[in-house]
């Protein structure tokens, strides 16, 4: 409001440089004596501060200044009146502004404040300031209240202090600053002005709704004061926050006009709650699909458990989004691991189940599971059974023995959701989960569908970026995030971190860069998408190992791992959650494509390979994979000696029933032996021989054998032992020598001369 612009009121006085007669030396009321005819103050014309400027000797104990004007105190309006003075010579005076109170009979209101602050003038020519500020309320900051009764006032300023000091003043003005106490033209409507109390203990509930009522559009005020409101409350206006609302736990607050962390933090003072109880009305109220937490820091001393502030769901299926902030974790023992150690039965019969597992109550859902034998990597708690003494996993044991002791050790994330038993198409977006090595950043539902994380930062995860304990993954989608390490500095092999897990199928990681961690996802199911992801994780070890980068646990893998930065680790490939993990009737090592990726190593040890499989039991055999167009690269160090391998530490890789396999299209750089299936070679003999042999091991990946001969082209003519060209040609046999690793082409007779010949290491 400003009744200026709104009214016409006209507040300022005329320059002095209109004349000194409306100018009073004593209160501004009519017949006082004015500074026209005062022989101790004159107007200066050219001032270089101020212009035409009043200059004033003071020689009263108080020398007043009064415009004679009358100017109107109206309800709600506030004025500010102001002043620039300077010292020019004696001594320097105090100076305030002044003012007289006058109401409608034309006397003076007594027994309110009539001057304001007073400034001393400490040096000559510095130029200072004085203002206070009037009104009829009694508010913050007014420094003259004058209540109801008056109606107007004559204000300018005075001198105290010593006399004999000369003091030029520039015009008095007088604003309206109603605006600094009534904002955006009092379209707001006061909780106080409809009951509230803003004790802590009165519930004010009542005064809430009939305030949002009232607001009709406009805004509500809550003014200072701390609210205590007993029920669930929905606001259908918007809510500005001076005070602070207190509600239980399991109480909702909807702000349906301005749902965000601003709202909440104000609502509640604090930015935890705020978050919390904005999660809690996410998941209870149709006006809003996502959470903002509009660019704000949250700093938790301790986990959140959505499910357990959401209260009253443990299912939601409704698409829901927080976005756009940072949750980071303060120091704090609550992000200290929970340990136990049990003993437990296992039994192939129930290969995702202990039994006889002692102080169960104790062991907390989404624990990860390890154990001196048979554990997988990436295996958790999904369920218990306290009473009958079960413990449930997340995946089947590999053959551990009977009865071995087991740790169960529980994270602690930023937020935890593994307290809802189904939540679908949930999505966290442009969020930093800044862990600071103090926690991980979020644990999944038990089950859910459609999970998604886009454009976030998980930054320096204590032990797990993403985690899932059950089935709360299928479907995940992870695109175009950071997942920074706290184990930069580490060496590889001392390394625990992991950027994600999967247990379930079709996964979309896409876009994402990891930075030095472990491994970047364990994948234990089917139908992984893994596109465009730059990861590395090598360290500045000299011949250094490497650790995997992404860990295939199925065998029939349905992936595919395509257009990836694959920097200083490999892609293994392994059956480890198989209760049989000898092949059993099962499809064993296929439906993997890993088509147009940079494979990258610096330094790393010559015996490093980028493709590894790992049988854990006898008789599997690569049956359909793809290894097209990738760029195989090493630096800094030796040469490796190949690109594939097989870890044959507890089984060995069938060669001789391989399967569908094509490798080829592959550039190799600091490479000693270049994987290919087919395989064309030059064979050349400068003696003539009936048989002639090619060993193809240099060239057969995966420890393969030479099965197939699909063509065998003389270069030329084949000749004999005196030269003579031979028209014939030779038949192939397969699987001989070292390793059934060479192929062998017969002729009729001894001969000499080049064949490019291509064999396969399986049946197409």
């Amino acid at each position: 409001m400003n009744k200026v612009i709104t009214d016409g009121l006209v507040l300022m006085p005329p320059a002095f440089g209109d004349g000194l007669g409306v100018w009073s030396r004593e209160d501004g009321t009519p017949g006082t004596d004015t500074y026209a005819t005062d022989p101790n103050a004159a107007l200066v014309p050219a001032d270089q501060d101020f212009g035409t400027t009043l200059e004033i000797l003071k020689a009263d104990s108080v020398t007043t200044l009064r415009y004679m004007g009358e100017t109107p105190m109206l309800p709600g309006m506030y004025l500010r009146i102001s002043a620039r003075i300077k010292a020019v010579s004696g001594n320097l005076p105090d100076v305030r502004i002044g003012a007289w109170a006058g109401n409608a009979a034309h006397t003076n209101v007594a027994g309110v404040p009539q001057t304001g602050p007073s400034t001393t003038l400490t040096s000559y020519g510095e130029v200072v300031t004085v203002s206070a500020i009037v009104g009829i309320g009694d508010r913050g900051g007014v420094d003259m209240p004058w209540g109801e009764t008056a109606s107007y006032g004559h204000f300018g300023l005075d001198l105290t202090g010593p006399n004999g000091g000369t003091v030029r003043v520039e015009s008095i003005r007088i604003e309206d600053v109603t605006h600094v106490f009534y904002r955006k033209l009092m379209d707001w409507v006061d909780v106080k002005d409809f009951g509230a109390v803003g004790d802590g203990s009165t519930d004010d509930h009542a005064a809430f709704q009939a305030a949002d009522a009232a607001a009709d559009g406009r805004e509500v005020l809550v003014s200072e004061g701390e609210y205590r409101i007993a029920d669930n409350l929905t606001m259908n206006s918007p809510v500005r926050f001076e005070g602070r609302l207190i509600m239980d736990d399991t109480d909702r607050l909807a702000l349906t006009r301005n749902f965000d962390l601003d709202a909440y933090s104000d609502a509640f003072g604090d930015d935890v709650i705020g978050l919390k109880k904005g999660l809690q009305t996410l998941f209870n109220q149709s006006d809003h699909e996502a959470f903002d937490l509009v660019g704000r820091r949250v700093l938790l001393s301790e986990p959140i458990d959505v499910q357990a502030v959401v209260d009253n769901k443990t299912s939601y299926a409704n698409r829901r989004l927080i976005r756009n902030g940072q949750i980071s974790a303060a120091d704090s023992s609550s992000w200290d691991d929970d340990v136990q150690s049990s003993t437990g039965t296992w039994v192939v019969s129930n290969p995702s189940e202990l039994s006889d597992v002692a102080d169960v109550a104790n062991i907390e859902i989404g624990s990860l599971v390890t154990a001196p034998q048979g554990v997988g990597r990436e295996v958790y708690v999904s369920g218990k059974n306290v009473a009958a003494g079960k413990v449930f996993l997340s995946h089947s044991l590999g053959v551990p023995p009977q009865s071995q002791t087991y740790t169960f050790r529980r994270f602690k994330y930023l937020l935890d959701f593994i307290g809802f038993q189904n939540l679908q198409r949930f999505v966290i977006s442009n969020v930093e989960f800044l862990c600071s090595g103090r926690s991980s950043a979020v644990m999944l539902p038990i089950n859910g569908l459609t999970l998604q994380f886009s454009d976030c930062f998980f930054t320096k995860p204590k032990d797990r970026g993403i985690t899932s304990a059950d089935s709360g993954c299928q479907g995940l989608q992870v695109d175009r995030c950071q997942f920074l390490s706290n184990e930069q500095a580490i060496r590889v092999q001392d390394r625990v971190t992991i950027a994600m897990n999967v247990n379930r199928n079709d996964p979309k990681i896409r876009d994402n860069r990891a930075v030095r961690f472990k491994h970047f996802a364990v994948l234990s199911g089917t139908g992984n998408i893994i596109l465009g992801n730059h990861y590395f994780q090598g360290d500045t070890e000299t011949d250094g190992l490497r650790s995997a980068g992404i860990i295939l646990t199925k065998t029939n893998a349905k992936t595919t791992i395509t257009g990836n930065y694959i920097d200083n680790n490999f892609v293994e490939w392994v059956n480890e959650h198989d209760a049989h993990p000898e092949l059993d009737g099962e499809f064993s090592f296929g439906g993997l494509t890993i088509n147009g990726n940079i494979f990258m190593s610096s330094g790393a040890a010559p015996w490093t390979r980028f493709i590894v499989i790992k049988p854990m039991g006898p008789d599997h055999y690569i049956n359909g994979l793809t290894i097209n167009d990738n760029v195989f690269k090493q630096i800094n160090g030796q040469a490796l000696d190949r690109v594939d391998g097989v870890d044959d530490s507890v089984a060995t890789l069938d060669g001789s029933r391989t399967s569908e396999f094509l490798m080829q299209g592959n550039t190799f750089h600091g490479v000693q032996h270049k994987a290919q299936n087919p395989i064309t070679v030059k064979m050349t003999e400068n003696t003539a021989a009936q048989v002639w042999e090619q060993d193809l091991r240099d060239w057969l990946p995966f420890d393969t054998e030479a099965r197939v001969v699909t063509s065998a082209v003389p270069e030329g003519a084949v000749r004999s032992s005196s030269n003579v060209a031979i028209y014939t040609m030779p038949y192939a046999t397969t699987r001989h020598g070292v390793g059934q690793g060479s192929i062998r082409l017969n002729w009729s007779q001894p001969v000499k001369g080049s064949v490019q010949m291509t064999a396969r290491c399986d049946t197409p």
